[in-house]
């Protein structure tokens, strides 16, 4: 049965045959993670994989706000090999993506993507210390976080400092890492409340199974009339 045609998604920069999301290949002829090409048109477009990239999957759960636009200049924090930063790369091909990685061997595979994408930086780092790479990144539009560790909220709150006043931040929350032995959502429920008290309003919270059990992503703003330097969470 053949699928139907390419069509612009409701959110901006992506497309969909009713089913599938897909973003327009900024290399094109080249995977970075086994996915599948698609050529509609003069165009080539990446399968964006709902079950390897949590923004995927967040997308497909209904996600409202989406502020990437060709211009776009992102942090990501925890980019591992380079999947779901590359799709975030055809996404803001006129801007650029700060990749933050801090395993060497997650690293390698990543320095390769970046080789092929002029719009991603690999930055060899630990996040939770961005005093040792605030000199190569400037002012983003949009922060992004999906690091499996304790601390995640913690250090989220210290990488805000690079975020444009009123702009998005997107925090991937693996509940496991933070405590193994607590259900999810009361691990989701401190996660929010850590979250508003350190100055941050929520837009939108979604949990992402069935395509990443015990995750869930929370979708920030800056409250207004509160600084980025302000605030303390702790978890």
């Amino acid at each position: 049965m053949e699928r139907e045609p390419l069509r612009r998604h409701r959110l901006s920069g992506l497309f969909t045959d009713g089913k599938r999301l897909l973003t327009r290949n900024l290399t094109p002829g080249k995977r970075v993670y086994g996915e599948e090409l698609v050529v509609s048109g003069d165009e080539e477009y990446r399968v964006w994989n709902p079950r390897r990239s949590k923004m995927a999957a967040l997308v497909l759960k209904g996600l409202e706000t989406f502020p990437f636009e060709s211009k776009s200049n992102v942090l990501y924090l925890g980019a591992a090999t380079g999947t779901t930063s590359s799709h975030i790369s055809d996404i803001v091909n006129e801007g650029l993506v700060y990749c933050v990685e801090f395993s060497p061997r997650a690293f390698r595979k990543l320095l390769n993507i970046c080789g092929e994408r002029a719009n991603m930086m690999p930055i060899l780092a630990d996040a939770s210390a961005p005093d040792k790479y605030s000199g190569q990144i400037g002012p983003v539009d949009v922060l992004y976080q999906d690091i499996a560790q304790r601390d995640q909220v913690p250090i989220f709150q210290k990488n805000l400092r690079f975020l444009r006043s009123g702009s998005v931040g997107y925090l991937m929350v693996k509940a496991r890492s933070i405590d193994v032995a607590a259900k999810p959502r009361s691990i989701y429920s401190k996660v929010g409340k850590e979250i508003k008290a350190g100055g941050l309003d929520i837009l939108e919270q979604v949990e992402l199974d069935p395509y990443e059990k015990d995750h869930a992503a929370f979708v920030v703003r800056m409250s207004k009339g509160r600084s980025r330097h302000s605030s303390n969470l702790n978890i």
